[in-house]
């Protein structure tokens, strides 16, 4: 028997002062079973850094053809994807045609990325609709102890900080862009 996703429910309040984006959000996720917390989050603050009226979760780890994230205009064009984790290449270049801006989030141990972007970033710097951007792997994992079944939180972003928490907890995220406009990789 197959194991069944968990349901969260997360009620964020964001205030994005980068973007002039305010907004309190109800948001419903399909915890995956093989998903850890660290990445449910990073997906959280993906919604959160990019949150339009047209941002939807799509099926994810169970989506071959499908990004962690997207926004979709009228006419079925997909203006955002957005990644998370370690992809290869080859999906990423398959992104890159397929949309009109394409967003990887970076997160895990430097001794798994350091190995994989020095791997990829000779392949990857040829795409003008890609950033990259690392999460730094100790706010990763505190991240992960905000994680439960019902979430209350609050989520401001200024100056490219990100904080992010609940009325016990905040993190505070410095996010790096390492490939994109303006960067040299």
């Amino acid at each position: 028997m197959a194991l069944k996703a968990t349901v969260c429910r997360a009620q964020i309040q964001l205030a994005d002062m980068d973007r002039h984006h305010y907004q309190d959000l109800s948001l419903t996720l399909a915890k995956h079973p093989s998903e850890t917390d660290e990445r449910m989050m990073v997906r959280l603050l993906a919604f959160a850094c990019h949150a339009s009226d047209n941002l939807q979760f799509t099926q994810g780890l169970s989506g071959d053809n499908e990004p962690e994230l997207w926004d979709c205009g009228l006419t079925g064009n997909i203006r955002l994807w957005i990644e998370l984790g370690l992809p290869d290449d080859d999906r990423l270049r398959k992104a890159c045609a397929r949309a009109e801006q394409v967003i990887l989030y970076v997160y895990g141990d430097d001794r798994a990325v350091q190995p994989w972007w020095g791997k990829v970033v000779g392949k990857l710097r040829r795409f003008d609709n890609l950033q990259v951007i690392v999460l730094p792997y100790p706010q990763t994992q505190a991240l992960a102890e905000l994680a439960s079944r019902s979430m209350h939180l609050q989520c401001n972003i200024q100056e490219g900080q990100i904080m992010l928490g609940d009325p016990q907890t905040s993190v505070i995220l410095e996010p790096k862009m390492i490939l994109g406009p303006g960067v040299t990789p």
